[in-house]
């Protein structure tokens, strides 16, 4: 597994988990600040800081942590990883509670297995230092913009990196084995508003699609998510 893949200038994919089931992105400014975009599980800490290292940054250069949404495998490495970074948290106003209270997931699943994953321990608790809102533009490696995709959790965000033309989806579409799919119904708060959400995607300007569960798409992104959202698909039952 790399360390780090450049997908696109100043914009690199570390991958947390084998066989890019997990990522996270480093953004890069032009004087080497570097804005990180989700933290993995639990444990994923050590990895992200590898990565870096791999593209010949400090964790010290990390200014700031944004997050798709609360969920575990996306906040678990947070707390680590703003002590070592220590950057600055953002998260949409309608997550940051649950990152800061530990929440296991976002919202009530559906479904009994829905519900016993409400019962499991969330991550650590951990500060949120900007609450981020749908339509903002975060004036970060030349400019981030906030894609408010509600249904995953109540404040599930993709990020439109509009200069080097990438999406950061989250968890709104997912690309395992290179296969476009709706993300597992039991880790979803509204699958409906997944869905509905999902098509703001097909509306943006950009080529690369970069995923936090699978290999990015580049060059055809968004015609992938489009044919993607073109098609009526079933929801997985299971990872």
């Amino acid at each position: 597994m790399p360390a780090s893949v450049q997908i696109a200038p100043g914009v690199h994919r570390i991958p947390t988990a084998p066989m890019d089931l997990i990522n996270s992105y480093a953004f890069v400014d032009d004087d080497g600040q570097v804005t990180l975009v989700d933290a993995g599980m639990p444990g994923a800490s050590g990895r992200i800081l590898a990565g870096l290292r791999h593209i010949g940054l400090d964790p010290r250069d990390v200014t700031r942590i944004l997050l798709t949404h609360s969920h575990a495998d996306h906040v678990g490495g947070l707390t680590p990883l703003r002590e070592e970074t220590g950057g600055e948290v953002a998260a949409h106003v309608d997550d940051a509670r649950d990152i800061r209270t530990g929440r296991a997931t976002g919202g009530r699943p559906p479904g009994l297995l829905g519900r016993l994953l409400t019962l499991l321990p969330g991550p650590t608790p951990c500060p949120v230092d900007v609450e981020l809102a749908d339509g903002q533009l975060l004036p970060y490696a030349g400019g981030i913009e906030v894609v408010h995709t509600p249904g995953h959790t109540p404040g599930h965000v993709s990020l439109l990196h509009r200069p080097s033309g990438t999406l950061v989806t989250g968890d709104a579409i997912w690309n395992m084995n290179s296969r476009r799919t709706w993300p597992t119904l039991a880790f979803c708060t509204d699958p409906v508003l997944t869905q509905q959400t999902a098509h703001r995607l097909g509306e943006l300007d950009y080529t690369t699609a970069a995923f936090t569960h699978g290999p990015e798409i580049r060059g055809r992104g968004r015609d992938a998510v489009r044919d993607f959202l073109a098609r009526p698909r079933r929801f997985r039952m299971l990872l």
